[in-house]
């Protein structure tokens, strides 16, 4: 499983608002996986640059404590969740939590808990849900696009099929 480096990047810019039809100006947050902060400033450059029409500014980037990504094609915005997963230690027999913030994709509350429920599921460890909150979050761009369950680039291969071929070797 791959680890992502997740920064959150406000970007100001002039919008038309879709009710007045008037320009004003906005700031909105985006979620880029990246290694550095000059790579994520790079990146969600990149990424706006198709986006949006005219100009824009990166007024803040900072390093975000989302460790997991739940996208839901159905799910029309971002919602996120603090989850706690239960370990006893052994030596002590105490319980310890560690925190974990995910982001999933649902239309309401009530859905991305569902969703988050139902991709956890195969979880061993037992796990707590404890908040889920609508983010701000516009948009979200991961380092690979196939994260949100879009294509594979043509250059790389699922890791099923590279173990497979090794196998062959054995």
């Amino acid at each position: 499983m791959m680890t992502n480096n997740w920064f959150e990047c406000k970007v100001k810019y002039v919008k038309i608002d879709e009710v007045s039809g008037k320009e004003k100006k906005v700031s909105e947050p985006y979620l880029v996986d990246a290694v550095s902060f000059t790579e994520a400033e790079a990146r969600i450059h990149k990424e706006l640059e198709q986006m949006i029409g005219g100009e824009f500014n990166v007024t803040n980037i900072s390093k975000s404590n989302v460790t997991e990504l739940y996208p839901n094609e159905n799910g029309d915005r971002w919602y996120k969740a603090k989850v706690s997963f239960v370990d006893v230690d052994e030596a002590s027999g105490k319980e310890k939590k560690a925190n974990n913030y995910m982001l999933t994709e649902a239309n309401n509350v009530k859905q991305a808990y569902e969703f988050l429920e139902e991709s956890l599921s195969t979880m061993i460890v037992p796990y707590e849900i404890h908040s889920i909150t609508e983010s701000p979050l516009m948009d979200v761009f991961p380092f690979f696009k196939d994260e949100l369950n879009e294509e594979i680039p043509a250059h790389l291969k699922p890791l099923s099929e590279v173990e497979e071929n090794s196998q062959d070797f054995e």
